[in-house]
């Protein structure tokens, strides 16, 4: 992709391209794009009411999407289209380097100054973040259910929505496995604080070694590859 091409206005927001994104799919008024952006991306990208309500608007300034208002019995509403110059922003978009995912897990951060607090706080950080997880099942087998139900409101779609939601399972499922672990290990330790390197703690960064030494592997044999393929191409332009 030649570096000349314009990717949007420099100071649009990964907010921007979701509402982009969804717009992409069908027009929708004010309201109907805030509910469905809060069912479809409040896991991958959380977000202010305020901020879904207010970003088309600064779209439409640029010219990246329509805003029309119509009449529904006695009131009006706004609805937001795409225009073509936001579908190609979106598309240049959808083509730029990946960044780097940002997680924040708060029970992780509980649990990385648990030795200035009390083991019964630690464990109620637990309890909560795998509380969390587990209340995520109701809403998201619902939404299953209608997928295989009738489709959803994007039938068509559903190749794309099914990998979304095993992401996001798995995540969930991870929370839960990685809760019940941490909650029967830490019940044996006798406080929180200057525990060290315990048998249980030396088994744990063993058990981690072995994994790592898989991922590193598989990196090691991705970078192999993509080397060769690096030097084919640079052949071919010889």
């Amino acid at each position: 992709m030649s570096s000349s091409r314009r990717l949007g206005p420099p100071d649009l927001p990964t907010t921007a391209y979701a509402i982009l994104g969804m717009l992409a799919l069908r027009p929708w008024s004010a309201y109907e794009l805030t509910q469905q952006m809060r069912r479809s991306l409040n896991y991958c990208l959380p977000t202010a009411e305020s901020v879904l309500y207010q970003e088309p608007k600064r779209l439409v300034r640029h010219g990246l999407v329509s805003a029309k208002r119509e009449a529904v019995g006695t009131r009006t509403r706004t609805v937001y289209r795409i225009t073509a110059p936001g579908r190609k922003v979106l598309a240049d978009w959808l083509a730029t380097p990946l960044p780097p995912p940002r997680l924040e897990v708060p029970v992780m951060l509980r649990l990385l100054y648990a030795d200035q607090a009390s083991k019964e706080d630690l464990l109620e950080a637990i309890t909560s973040a795998r509380a969390w997880a587990l209340d995520r099942a109701p809403d998201a087998l619902a939404q299953i259910r209608g997928y295989l139900a009738d489709g959803g409101p994007f039938p068509e779609r559903l190749h794309i929505s099914s990998m979304f939601a095993r992401f996001y399972i798995d995540l969930f499922e991870a929370i839960i496995d990685w809760c019940d672990y941490a909650e029967d290990q830490i019940r044996t330790w006798p406080d929180t604080a200057n525990l060290g390197m315990t048998d249980q703690t030396r088994t744990l960064l063993e058990e981690l070694e072995v994994r790592l030494r898989e991922f590193a592997d598989r990196d090691a044999e991705q970078r192999r590859h993509q080397s060769g393929r690096r030097a084919v191409m640079q052949h071919r332009l010889r």
